[in-house]
């Protein structure tokens, strides 16, 4: 059966799962059970709304729901969200994350680069990729909105937005969590909630995760002592010189809520998080049988990246951070002292954040919310790209962000009943970053060799919004919105040797300044029609865009130029089902959208951008065309029993690239019949849980939880080199609680069948020989104990 066929049937499968089992539904309605299925309130379109009555595709996840499938940061959300993928990056990108949803998002943390996917939290939103790798700390629930978000999140949120919310203070008291588990997993969690006087609240949370690194880094040299590599290691640690992937995580949110009167409301937080550790843990996927005299770590020897490839399925690597000072020979024969290249081993992220909001209840149908936030961080990252004692690729360097940012939005409804609601608002944020990398590429066949950058990036961007809902009937709702985004960026380049002089190849870069400038204008209009009061079904037109920007990886001043924005138009009919009162939950939806001037980089530059070769620049360059089916749903079939499933398939297909040394503009290139990067045909999960009541003595909770992902390609050309194949997975917990519900343990295993996967792959093979990949973890323990109070 081909794509489409399958696409097709997916299609009329959602369809008539949805109506079909609404009309059984209706016709074999019981006595409804005492555990229905919950309401689940979001926000996603200014105001709070049922998920069941909200005309989008919206995956919501409640704290709880994350605890009891043992997910602590926002990449293990992805297995159950159809068509989301969430993944946290190999070394060379240092702590970030990679999003894309529906098969549109952004995988390079380059701050000139915009994330595709918006990350918010508590309404505040999180412009880089960088440090967005969070935990879940303390949260009320989770919205992960798929489809372009351009009127209701703004610019790059083109593929969808996930939104995080803090539970807010309340005074309900506290807990505190203690877990340890595999390789000497040691978390800690904390949050207390107390009131302050009549009309204040406040309340803390913290968490501190430590564990040990599941990726041995081993000295090559001790380990093959007639290789004529110099050994590094003692032999008393068997070679065995240190892990990457560990993990070494605190962070603490601190909020108050001042209730000035019954209709004025004042809000301020703060954050806190410090990630220190080892790198990404990574192995040598493949390795190159040439050798490169100019990579050796001695000289005469003739070794190739091939001789450090481990076999497959293993969890460990031979990097060894260190290149030694050499001379580089060009293709011509002239010599390049390279000096010694010896980075401090590690990540580190230091970052936080502050928010104050206002909420001002003009009338009984009118309110003002204002929310203003800044952030900080400063984030350090090492990576040895060839992961062996090769001075092959070997980067190290620091990144700095600061923005400030502003959202202010009128919520108001006229007439009888409310039939109009309606939004007005406005956005403003102000970024600037610093990217100050070191870099020895002694890999090239030209003198790029050793460089410093330092390159400040600056951003701002202006937005007006407007969005409105009018109920034309009782059953009949029609919502329209728009949204004018203004936005700007320049990038400043910094091209030096190690000495701090020009570098000789691309110092003609230094002090080299390019701008971007543009608006873009979104839309959305929807319609949802309630057939009963447990099914409503909508359809959607929608539309967004990532911003544009400047090529961050230039090779001369020819190659610094802007490019332009990419753009989404969705198109989007959904089912939202509630069935046999309340026992069955059934949420469908297909989609079919245009994407267009994709941001891609080139490999070849054209004449303009000369040398034709390196080449990286970024070029507004081609069209595709993405179908899609998502299918979630969840059942409760009797007390205490919950099962939920999802589905969902994507088909990406390129229509257009540009020529653009020849002018054409409808070639056909290389890359028809690829997919984009980090993509999957298709996902679906499932799970299940039961509570045991054991009278006296509390509640038993088992829970098992599977999900699949399709095989998918970590670069936009598709190769083996970057391949990732299917896998499953399957984590399984055990939950206690005691009769009144203030005590809690539990015992959780994850990748309960010790699957060996990839999580990311670096593919750098065509120009250095090499691709490494990050695996997954390998089957672990741990057991939680929770005090409530």
């Amino acid at each position: 059966m081909s794509v489409r066929e399958r696409l097709g049937s997916g299609v009329s499968l959602a369809v008539r799962l949805a109506l079909g089992l609404s009309v059984s539904g209706m016709a074999l309605a019981a006595t409804p059970a005492a555990d229905v299925l919950e309401e689940v309130t979001v926000t996603a379109q200014f105001r709070a709304q049922s998920v069941q009555t909200t005309p989008l595709s919206i995956t919501a996840i409640s704290g709880d729901l994350l605890q009891s499938r043992n997910q602590t940061n926002l990449s293990e959300i992805t297995n159950q969200a159809p068509n989301v993928t969430l993944k946290p990056q190999g070394a060379a990108y240092g702590p970030a994350m990679g999003a894309s949803i529906r098969g549109v998002g952004q995988f390079d943390f380059n701050p000139a680069l915009e994330p595709g996917v918006g990350i918010y939290v508590d309404d505040v939103y999180f412009a880089t990729l960088t440090g967005s790798v969070m935990d879940l700390l303390d949260l009320d629930r989770v919205e992960i909105l798929r489809g372009p978000q351009g009127t209701l999140a703004g610019k790059n949120s083109i593929g969808g937005a996930v939104k995080l919310y803090s539970k807010k203070p309340e005074g309900e008291g506290g807990y505190i969590a203690g877990t340890y588990g595999s390789r000497n997993r040691t978390d800690l969690r904390a949050s207390g909630d107390f009131q302050v006087g009549d009309r204040t609240f406040v309340r803390i949370s913290g968490v501190s995760k430590r564990q040990g690194g599941y990726i041995e880094r081993r000295d090559f040299g001790c380990s093959f002592p007639t290789s004529g590599v110099p050994i590094l290691a003692n032999s008393s640690t068997n070679c065995v010189v240190g892990t990457n992937g560990d993990v070494d995580y605190t962070a603490l949110r601190a909020q108050i809520r001042f209730q000035a009167t019954d209709t004025l409301e004042f809000g301020a937080s703060a954050d806190y998080t410090n990630d220190s550790r080892t790198p990404a843990g990574s192995v040598l996927v493949q390795g190159s049988t040439t050798v490169n005299a100019n990579v050796q770590p001695v000289a005469g020897l003739a070794l190739s990246q091939s001789v450090f490839v481990p076999p497959a399925g293993a969890y460990y690597n031979y990097a060894s951070y260190y290149n030694p000072a050499g001379t580089f020979k060009a293709p011509n024969g002239a010599g390049t002292p390279m000096l010694e290249t010896r980075p401090v081993i590690g990540v580190t992220f230091k970052g936080w954040g502050a928010a104050g909001t206002v909420d001002w209840k003009l009338t009984d149908k009118m309110s003002v919310k204002s929310v203003s936030a800044v952030r900080e961080y400063d984030s350090y990252f090492a990576n040895d790209n060839d992961l062996s004692p090769l001075a092959n690729s070997l980067g190290f360097g620091n990144l700095t962000f600061h923005s400030f940012s502003e959202e202010l939005r009128l919520n108001g409804a006229a007439f009888n009943n409310d039939r109009v609601e309606y939004t007005v608002g406005g956005f403003y944020m102000r970024q600037k970053s610093v990217y100050a990398t070191t870099q020895d590429l002694r890999y090239s066949a030209a003198s790029l060799t050793q460089f410093v950058g330092n390159d400040p990036v600056n951003a701002n961007t202006k937005a007006v919004f407007g969005h409105v809902s009018i109920k034309a009937t009782d059953e009949l709702t029609v919502t329209g919105g728009l949204r004018n985004t203004q936005e700007h960026k320049d990038y400043t380049f910094s091209r030096r040797t190690y000495a701090g002089a020009l570098h000789p190849s691309l110092g003609g870069l230094d002090g080299v300044t390019s701008n971007y400038d543009g608006s873009k204008m979104d839309y959305r209009l929807n319609a949802q029609y309630q057939l009963t009061p447990g099914i409503m079904t909508y359809v959607q037109y929608a539309t967004g865009f990532k911003g544009g920007g400047v090529s961050p990886r230039p090779f001369s001043p020819a190659q610094a130029v802007p490019f332009n924005p990419e753009t989404l138009k969705s198109y989007e009919f959904g089912v939202k089902a509630d069935l046999f009162q309340k026992l069955l939950r059934v949420n469908a939806s297909v989609f079919k959208s245009d994407y267009t001037d994709l941001q891609l980089s080139l490999s070849t530059c054209p004449a303009q951008y000369a040398p034709v070769s390196p080449c990286a620049v970024i070029a507004n360059a081609g069209d595709a065309e993405i179908k899609g089916v998502e299918i979630e749903t969840v059942l409760r079939p009797m007390d205490g029993l919950s099962i939920d499933a999802s589905y969902s398939q994507l088909d990406f297909q390129y229509k257009r690239f540009n020529d653009f040394a020849g002018g054409a503009t409808n070639l056909r290139g290389p890359q028809f019949g690829m997919r984009p990067a980090y993509v999957p045909k298709s996902k679906w999960s499932a799970g299940i849980q039961y509570e045991i009541s054991l009278g006296d003595h509390g509640t038993l909770v088992p829970r098992l939880d599977l999900s699949h992902q399709g095989e998918l390609f970590t670069s936009g050309f598709n190769a083996t080199t970057n391949l990732i194949e299917a896998y499953n997975l399957s984590n399984a917990r055990v939950t206690w609680r005691s009769p009144k519900g203030d005590w809690e343990s539990a015992v959780e295993i994850t990748n309960l069948g010790d699957k060996y996967y990839f999580l990311t792959r670096f593919d750098q093979f065509t120009s250095t020989g090499v691709t490494d990949g990050q695996p997954g973890r390998p089957r672990e323990w741990a057991l939680t104990v929770k005090r409530k109070f």
